[in-house]
């Protein structure tokens, strides 16, 4: 193996709280980057991919741990990486050759050796005849073009890429896959590794040599491992799905020890140091949940993840949200990569509204703590309400401010929709429905009689 040209020793990222807790995005994480790979970051949303990427590069300093460049402090050492990233990034007021040229000119290089840096850089990537153009001139695909010469123009010795392809067309991204791929394998460009950091599953088994997967709350590495597939990769080879198929399971299955590598894959183990309380919500509608089960009724009760988002032309951020709340509500498990309904789950996707909220608010009161833990919290209340700050307060403590919000907004929704509860948004108050609330049925009999 190479010797690392990048590698983080216990890193982590988190925040200081005004009490002595903390919320934590990453745990302590042990990562590298070695010459001659390209590496995938896979990960759900929120599972600190970008964060971790920042703090490789440099872009951002880890609340604990070492990031080395050559096994030198990264602080102190002459480091030479670039970013490509998903929007773009290029400034509209400058051409086509001025947006590759200005990292050039950034760093001081004589005009002469600027301009033929940028044309040959711009003639590598396709861009020739193109120079004089400007960026609205362009379409998304050769947008991004223009993003990987100014990163490559530079020579960076490793190439990041944060989720490059995925404001592009299918066929587009497709087509830069491959292109990408072309130019390392021929050592078109001086690049001596990549990261690349994506959602996609299928792109990070297309393009990588080494496939690491976060999971969240906080982002911790659950498999590392390498691919010994050779390119080009097939999709439709069975160790292509197996792959596919093994990445699935660890992404829908945040609770469970990874399951075994294929034999298309060598790994080592990887503690897991998350230390948590409550369970993350998935960001997940009832309705939602509703029609993946409605859905897998109609397959018979099961169905392949990967083949069930490319039927339903979701990526995998949009899917597995509501897989998971499937899960944690018991309507649905996950084996072996497929969604497989269970008895519950087939009732309440067989049933009529009122019995379909019977059937959610059971398995949300059996199966999550936050929501639990407030009907309690008005039950005990003599006036049969109680504060969202109270709750606010307790989430802030394990997530982030964002996150926090998102969870009690889930837990609203699920509330509600289950009628554990009323939400008076104007007063930021739970309490008990109101055909539940004999104070509020009091004050409606005083509002009728006055």
């Amino acid at each position: 193996m190479q010797p690392a040209i990048i590698r983080a020793e216990q890193v982590e990222k988190y925040y200081a709280q005004p009490s002595e807790n903390r919320i934590q995005v990453i745990s302590p994480t042990d990562l590298s980057i070695s010459e001659g790979e390209i590496v995938a970051l896979l990960g759900p949303s929120g599972s600190g991919k970008s964060t971790l990427l920042r703090m490789l590069t440099g872009l951002s300093i880890p609340s604990a741990g070492s990031v080395y460049w050559h096994e030198k402090p990264i602080a102190s050492a002459d480091v030479n990486v670039s970013i490509v990233f998903q929007s773009f990034a290029l400034f509209p007021w400058l051409t086509v050759f001025e947006n590759v040229e200005a990292p050039l000119k950034a760093r001081g290089m004589d005009p002469a050796e600027r301009r033929k840096r940028a044309m040959k850089i711009l003639d590598t990537v396709g861009l020739d005849g193109f120079q004089a153009a400007y960026p609205k001139e362009l379409s998304g695909g050769m947008r991004q073009r223009v993003g990987f010469a100014r990163a490559l123009v530079v020579e960076p010795e490793v190439l990041f890429m944060d989720e490059p392809f995925s404001a592009l067309d299918v066929l587009t991204a497709e087509n830069l896959r491959s292109e990408l791929l072309e130019l390392w394998q021929n050592k078109t460009i001086p690049t001596r590794a990549i990261f690349i950091v994506t959602h996609n599953i299928e792109e990070a088994v297309l393009l990588a040599d080494r496939i690491i997967v976060l999971g969240r709350n906080p982002g911790h590495v659950r498999t590392d491992f390498r691919v010994s597939l050779a390119h080009p990769r097939d999709r439709k080879a069975a160790a292509f799905t197996q792959l596919v198929d093994y990445i699935y399971k660890v992404l829908t299955q945040p609770d469970a020890q990874p399951p075994a590598l294929p034999q298309t894959a060598t790994g080592r183990k990887v503690r897991d140091q998350r230390h948590m309380q409550y369970q993350m919500l998935p960001h997940a509608r009832p309705g939602g949940i509703a029609g993946l089960l409605e859905l897998l009724v109609d397959h018979n009760g099961r169905d392949d993840i990967y083949k069930l988002a490319d039927d339903l032309a979701f990526e995998i951020d949009d899917l597995l949200p509501i897989v998971d709340a499937a899960q944690i509500l018991g309507f649905l498990k996950v084996t072996e990569g497929d969604a497989v309904i269970t008895p519950t789950g087939t009732e309440f996707a067989n049933s009529e509204i009122l019995r379909q909220k019977e059937l959610f608010r059971t398995a949300a009161l059996e199966n999550v703590l936050l929501l639990r833990q407030i009907v309690r919290a008005i039950e005990a209340k003599s006036d049969k309400n109680v504060s969202e700050e109270f709750f606010h307060d307790v989430l802030d403590e394990q997530f982030s401010e964002d996150e926090t919000l998102r969870q009690l907004e889930t837990a609203i929704n699920w509330g509600r929709y289950a009628e554990l509860f009323d939400y008076d948004a104007s007063r930021r108050r739970f309490m008990l429905p109101e055909n539940e609330n004999p104070e509020a049925e009091s004050e409606a009999a005083s509002e009728i009689d006055a």
